[in-house]
């Protein structure tokens, strides 16, 4: 009989869960799982639960009541996730993993944070789910680098070892930012009147590329404020300049910061964008500078120039990379 376990991957808005089926690996056997196996996925509303455990008897006992109710779970949270307490940023929900753990029933609970997950499902990943973006080809076994922007912007990395991937959690999205051109100079001395310290982030999300247009209003004499949908889709429209020109700056900034991610981690398995953003506008983001900006590196130009970059279009690679950490946690017994 199939043993499932839960999984999950909760944002600001939905809590998304599923039963995920755990596969018993022989020594030596390499875990292979795709998006169909995942049983019953569903989004739940977060505002209508009071706590994360409502959300979660809510799951077991609705959609996934004609299953066993299962012992492990895999929980991605777009939060750290290194303490017992956690407190989302962006949700009201605050609780002790070890008391959730109780009052669920489970006899093992892991959370780990979304990009962690999203690295994880990249090994999982059919064709349909990356659009390539430039030259290069993946080196199996060689590291992977996982990042993008959304409401933030995350960064993860994936290793490889005898026993499986190492997942390697960062906070790289905040990492200092480093403008290229004497426009993007402007663009930063304008952030730091407001800004004590810039990050990539400040320009790599989806408020970056508000502030990126905010700026660029403001050097040409009339400082206004569009949201990002706004510009994307003006930009994408060509029905205004200024939009036209932030996302073009955007995309640009995303190569010089994506290269640089691929440097540090060495990403010869390939460099993967994810998040909501890109894929709103991918056929401008292909044309943009993002490519040639990647590739920019100086002496270390033909280093980047062999890896491979894509955009990750997956509809649920969070739950993906979820139920790959369950099966990895299970098989080798990495609970803590």
């Amino acid at each position: 009989m199939q043993e499932f376990g839960l999984i999950a991957d909760i944002g600001g808005t939905n809590a998304r869960f599923a039963l995920a089926p755990i596969h018993r690996l022989a020594a030596g056997q390499e875990l292979v799982i795709n998006e169909a196996e995942l049983v019953a996925p569903t989004a739940l509303n977060g505002a209508e639960y009071p706590t994360i455990g409502a959300a979660i008897e809510a799951y077991l006992s609705g959609p996934a009541k004609a299953y066993a109710r299962p012992v492990h779970a895999v929980m991605a949270i777009a939060c750290p996730t290194d303490q017992d307490q956690i407190s989302m940023t962006n949700h009201t929900w605050a609780f002790k993993v070890s008391e959730l753990k109780a009052a669920t029933g489970l006899t093992s609970l892991k959370f780990i944070n979304d990009y962690n997950a999203l690295a994880n499902a990249i090994p999982h990943l059919a064709e349909a789910d990356l659009i390539k973006v430039g030259p290069g080809e993946p080196v199996k076994g060689k590291p992977i680098a996982v990042t993008g922007p959304g409401t933030g912007l995350g960064l993860a990395a994936l290793a490889f070892s005898a026993v499986g991937p190492v997942t390697l959690e960062t906070e790289g999205g905040h990492a200092h930012y480093a403008p290229t051109t004497e426009a993007e100079i402007e663009i930063l001395r304008f952030l730091l009147k407001k800004h004590t310290r810039v990050s990539n982030e400040r320009l790599i999300s989806g408020m970056g590329l508000e502030n990126i247009y905010t700026a660029l209003t403001h050097l040409q004499g009339a400082e206004q404020f569009l949201s990002a949908p706004e510009i994307s889709t003006a930009a994408v429209a060509q029905s205004d300049p200024v939009c036209a020109q932030a996302l073009a700056h955007f995309c640009a900034i995303v190569g010089s910061y994506a290269g640089d991610v691929a440097l540090t981690i060495g990403a010869k398995g390939g460099l993967y964008i994810a998040g909501g953003i890109i894929p709103r506008f991918i056929d401008f983001f292909q044309q943009s500078e993002f490519r040639a900006r990647f590739e920019a590196k100086a002496r270390l130009s033909g280093f980047v120039a062999t890896l491979p970059t894509y955009v990750v279009v997956a509809k649920q690679p969070g739950l993906l990379g979820s139920a790959a950490v369950l099966n990895q946690r299970v098989n080798f017994n990495l609970w803590d």
